[in-house]
């Protein structure tokens, strides 16, 4: 028999190699002969980190966290397996005895300020992120991730701080320009368009640097309102990024002709019978911040952000390894899913950052995709979709750049592609509103932004609320914001963004054909 010492060394090789197959079929090995040592649990928990398991990561480094407590990196790992299996409140436990071990440690304390961010802890992440910059100044990452924190709780100037440090530690951290040129309005006197334009012309065979040096000029033309110009530089920014994250239309079809088979049900299903989730969706960029801002003024309601709990819990539910949306037999696994424990399980994945008002809202536009499941996993939560001006959501998903690696948002770097995935969405609400008949609001921005107070009465009606004033005043809702519109919903309501396509109306003309040559259902 191979001892253990030699087992380990090899291991400790593979691993080290990226040979992950090697050091997981080694780790299966020395289980056995060594049941107590905590470097073979960390090592299969950091295997299946690194191969997208954090369910089974999560367990293989609570064990080596148990084995050895003295190991910041084994506790910070656990935290960090624990928030990408969407267990976010473990993940807040496991973090908050980790940030005690690790107060010296910049890269550790880095690592746990991103699991507050993403567990929607705010003020935690700061903390995090400002010990580790107070270790390491000059750390250019350190600095953008505590400027991006700042931005979620509304501190815009020291925001602006730490990423003017981010670029003077490092020239090259290039989502730096795109967020300093989005924290606020440029004017001709301020702005940053000189520099920009010379690091473009020096970087312009790097597509990375392009797909953030552009979108920061776009975004700084606009400002001024020279609109060709800008339309110029968001398609050149666009169309870098595209060459990193190329688009198969092919995909997105089959995902939503797969769902229009789910859906109805042939079968009755009880799902759990909790009130307290709200979610709210649409596409992307049309205002669903806005409506969660107006919900989360209310005495009885929080904010839980952009949840990716609901997918993930299904996604374990559902026993397949592919992403369930685009299995050929999705409509089988449907059929078998425990829709009451599946309620009970996303409704657990939530605390300990819910349940501290009587409702929570979850705000992750692409729920849409998820309707007709939340329809039955949760039969009494409010399912509210947020409607736009077709040309106006087309030219909003242009101008933002989604830094996430989710395939949801790979169609956003064409124009076209855009107008397609709008048509592809709208097909797919008009299909709920059959499938799962009066169980989704469909909320126009232009008649809630026009006239506020009625929609609102509607809005809250519909999610059984009384009425609270405070609800039109949302420039008054101190709560942070964690998305991509944190700095635009600070203000009273107002109709800013109504029509804001035709200052392209030139450029768009294509599209309005695409568009025209297919009926809208909002």
């Amino acid at each position: 028999m191979t001892d253990p010492a030699t087992l380990y060394a090899r291991l400790i090789q593979a691993y080290q190699q990226n040979h992950l197959s090697e050091a997981e079929a080694l780790c299966a090995q020395l289980f056995p002969l060594a049941p107590n040592h905590p470097g073979v649990f960390g090592i299969a928990g950091l295997v299946h980190l690194q191969t997208h398991r954090p369910g089974e990561a999560a367990l293989y480094l609570e064990r080596a966290t148990t084995l050895d407590p003295s190991r910041t990196d084994f506790a910070v790992l656990y935290a960090k397996a624990l928030v990408e299996a969407k267990l976010t409140g473990p993940a807040v436990t496991a973090a908050d005895r980790a940030l005690a071990m690790a107060q010296a440690d910049a890269a550790a304390l880095d690592t746990l300020g991103v699991i507050y961010s993403l567990s929607h802890q705010p003020a935690k992440a700061v903390e995090a992120f400002r010990q580790a910059v107070a270790i390491t100044p000059g750390n250019a990452p350190l600095r953008y991730n505590l400027g991006t924190a700042l931005i979620t709780l509304g501190d815009i100037e020291g925001a602006e701080r730490e990423l003017l440090a981010c670029i003077d530690a490092n020239p090259g951290h290039w989502p730096a320009y795109l967020t300093l040129a989005q924290l606020r309005p440029v004017t001709e006197q301020e702005n940053h368009l000189a520099s920009l334009q010379q690091l473009s012309h020096d970087h312009a065979s790097e597509a990375t640097a392009e797909t953030y040096l552009q979108l920061a000029m776009g975004k700084e033309h606009e400002d001024l309102g020279r609109y060709a110009s800008a339309f110029e530089h968001y398609r050149r920014g666009k169309q870098a990024r595209r060459t990193q994250r190329p688009y198969d239309r092919r995909r997105d079809v089959g995902m939503v002709d797969q769902l229009m088979r789910t859906f109805p049900l042939t079968a009755r299903t009880t799902g759990h019978p909790t009130r307290e989730p709200i979610f709210v969706m649409g596409m992307p960029r049309t205002g669903t911040t806005l409506i969660e801002r107006i919900l989360s003024s209310h005495p009885q309601v929080q904010a839980a952000g952009e949840l990716q709990n609901f997918a993930a819990i299904l996604q374990r539910a559902s026993a397949t390894t592919r992403p369930l949306l685009f299995t050929n037999d999705l409509p089988e696994r449907a059929q078998r899913l425990d829709w009451t424990k599946l309620g009970a399980d996303y409704l657990a994945s939530t605390r300990p950052a819910t349940g501290h008002r009587s409702h929570f809202i979850d705000k992750l536009p692409h729920n849409f995709l998820y309707a007709g499941f939340i329809a039955h996993a949760l039969p009494m939560a409010p399912i509210i979709c947020l409607r736009r001006d077709p040309l106006d959501t087309c030219i909003a998903n242009f101008r933002q750049l989604f830094d996430h690696p989710s395939m949801h948002f790979d169609y956003s770097n064409d124009l076209l592609d855009i107008g397609r995935y709008y048509l592809l969405f709208d097909r797919l609400m008009a299909h709920w509103e059959r499938a799962i008949p009066g169980r989704v609001l469909q909320v126009s921005y232009e008649r809630l932004v026009a006239a506020p107070e009625p929609e609102i009465r509607r809005i809250l009606n519909f999610c059984n609320l009384p009425w609270h004033d405070a609800c039109l005043h949302i420039e008054r809702n101190t709560a942070p914001v964690a998305t991509l519109s944190a700095t635009q919903v600070r203000s009273p309501i107002h109709r800013g963004g109504v029509g804001r396509w035709r200052h392209y109306a030139s450029q768009l003309e294509e599209l309005r054909v695409l568009l025209d040559q297919a009926p809208i259902n909002a």
